[in-house]
C-alpha cells in the first residue's frame, strides 16, 4: 500500500514537471517575433516611408506572432541629435531581431550598427554594402527594381502630354535618383517615338532637384514652389521622385482653376487619392512579401547574407503578394493610353523592349552603351550622369 502510494506521488510530481516544462516551452515560444523598421520621413507620407510602415504591417498580418516597432521622421529636421545608433539600441533593448533601415541616407550608420550589435540581422534598403563587401556578416541588401515601374510611368506620361514637356521633381542626386530619372525618361522616349510617331528631340524633359528626399524648410527647395514653376513654364505632365506628393496636389489644383495639367506620383500604391482626376498612376515599392519573406528566414535561422534587386512579378505586376514595384493606372489615363501602357509593360516584361540598351550617350556627350549593347545591373545601378535629351543637374 505504501509502495502504490509513493508510485502515485512520484507520477503526480512528475506529471507537474512536465506540465510546468510545457507551459515554459508554450510561453518561451508565445513571445512576439520583434522586428524593427526604421523611417526618414512620416509613417503617414502617403510616400516612401508609409510604404514601408504598410509593408511591416503586411509581415505581422501575415506571420503570427510577428511584432513590428517603429521609428519615423529620423532626419535632421524632425529630430535633431537623434543618431540611428540611439533607435536601434532602444529596438534592440525591446527584443528586435531583425532591423530594416529604410533610407540611402542611413547607409554608413547601419553598418557601425551592425558592427556594434553582432547578434541582429540588419536590413539596409537601397543600399549596396553587400555588393561593394564593406557589410558585416549580419547586413543585406534589398531594393525593389523601381526603374521598371518608373520606365512604365514615363510612358503614361508621354502618352499624355500635350505640350511635349515633361517635369520631373526630383529629390537629392545619387546613383539612385539618376538612374529613376533616367528610367522615367526611357520610357517616354520609347512611347513618344514608338507610340506618338514622333522625333525624340522634339520631347522636353527637365529634372530639377530640390536636394532631400522630401520638403526640409529653409533647407530644401519648395517642391511647391518648384512644382508651380514647372507648370508656369508650360509642362503639362509632371513626374514625382521626391518621397512625398506635392507634384500631385499642386496638378489638382491647377486643374481647378482650369489648367489641362496632370502628374504622377511615386512610391505609395494609394497616392492617387490625394487628386484622382489629374493622376495618369503611380510607380510604388510593394516592400510587403520582401520583408516578410526576410523575416520569416531571420526567424527560421536560415537567413543569409544578400543583395537582392527584386524585380516585379511580370505574371501580376500589381499582385499585393508577390510583386516588389508596380504601376496602377490612375483615373486621368485615357483608356486607349492605358492600352498602350499595357502593350509596353509586356513588351518589358517579354525582353521584347529593353530601355538601357545602345546607342544611349550621356548628358555631356560621352558614350554610354554602343549599338546593341545592353547595360549590366552595375551600369544600371551606378549610372554616373542623366542621359543625353534630358535636361537638369547631373551632380
Amino acid at each position: 500500500m505504501v509502495n502504490v502510494r509513493r508510485w502515485q506521488i512520484v507520477f503526480v510530481l512528475t506529471g507537474m514537471l512536465f506540465l510546468g516544462f510545457a507551459q515554459t516551452s508554450w510561453a518561451a515560444s508565445a513571445q512576439p517575433f520583434v522586428f524593427g523598421v526604421i523611417l526618414v520621413g512620416p509613417y503617414n507620407d502617403h510616400g516612401w516611408s508609409e510604404a514601408h510602415y504598410v509593408a511591416g504591417k503586411y509581415v505581422e498580418k501575415n506571420l503570427a506572432g510577428a511584432k513590428m516597432i517603429w521609428l519615423d521622421k529620423l532626419n535632421p529636421a524632425d529630430r535633431k541629435g537623434t543618431t540611428l545608433d540611439q533607435v536601434v539600441s532602444d529596438m534592440v533593448s525591446k527584443g528586435a531581431k531583425v532591423i530594416f533601415t529604410t533610407s540611402d541616407d542611413f547607409k554608413d550608420e547601419t553598418r557601425l550598427a551592425a558592427q556594434k550589435y553582432k547578434d541582429v540581422i540588419f536590413i539596409h534598403i537601397s543600399g549596396d554594402d553587400v555588393w561593394t563587401g564593406k557589410a558585416p556578416k549580419n547586413l543585406g541588401n534589398y531594393m525593389g527594381r523601381m526603374e521598371y515601374a518608373k520606365a512604365i510611368a514615363g510612358c503614361a506620361a508621354a502618352l499624355s502630354t500635350q505640350t511635349g514637356k515633361i517635369g520631373y521633381l526630383g529629390p537629392l542626386i545619387n546613383d539612385e535618383t539618376r538612374r529613376l530619372a533616367a528610367s522615367a525618361y526611357l520610357g517616354a522616349r520609347y512611347a513618344w517615338t514608338n507610340y506618338r510617331g514622333k522625333k525624340a528631340n522634339e520631347l522636353k524633359f527637365d529634372v530639377k532637384w530640390i536636394g532631400f528626399w522630401f520638403n526640409i524648410p529653409g533647407v530644401t527647395l519648395d517642391p511647391t514652389k518648384v512644382s508651380n514653376d514647372f507648370f508656369a513654364a508650360g509642362t503639362d505632365v509632371l513626374m514625382s521622385g521626391i518621397d512625398t506628393n506635392e507634384a500631385l496636389v499642386q496638378a489638382g489644383q491647377k486643374a481647378k482653376t482650369g489648367m489641362k495639367v496632370s502628374a504622377v506620383p511615386y512610391d505609395f500604391r494609394d497616392a492617387c487619392r490625394e487628386a484622382p482626376t489629374v493622376c495618369l498612376g503611380v510607380p510604388y515599392f510593394n516592400w510587403g512579401p520582401g520583408y516578410l519573406k526576410l523575416v520569416k528566414a531571420v526567424q527560421a535561422g536560415t537567413w543569409k547574407q544578400s543583395f537582392e534587386w527584386a524585380a516585379p512579378d511580370w505574371k501580376d505586376i500589381n499582385n499585393l503578394d508577390a510583386s516588389a514595384v508596380g504601376f496602377l493606372p490612375g483615373p486621368g489615363l485615357s483608356a486607349e493610353a492605358k492600352k498602350k501602357v499595357d502593350e509596353f509593360t509586356q513588351g518589358l516584361a517579354s525582353g521584347k523592349i529593353v530601355l538601357f540598351q545602345g546607342p544611349l550617350k550621356f548628358q555631356d556627350g560621352s558614350v554610354f552603351l554602343k549599338e546593341g549593347e545592353k547595360a549590366t545591373d552595375k551600369q544600371i545601378w551606378y549610372l554616373p550622369q542623366l542621359l543625353e535629351g534630358m535636361s537638369g543637374a547631373s551632380k
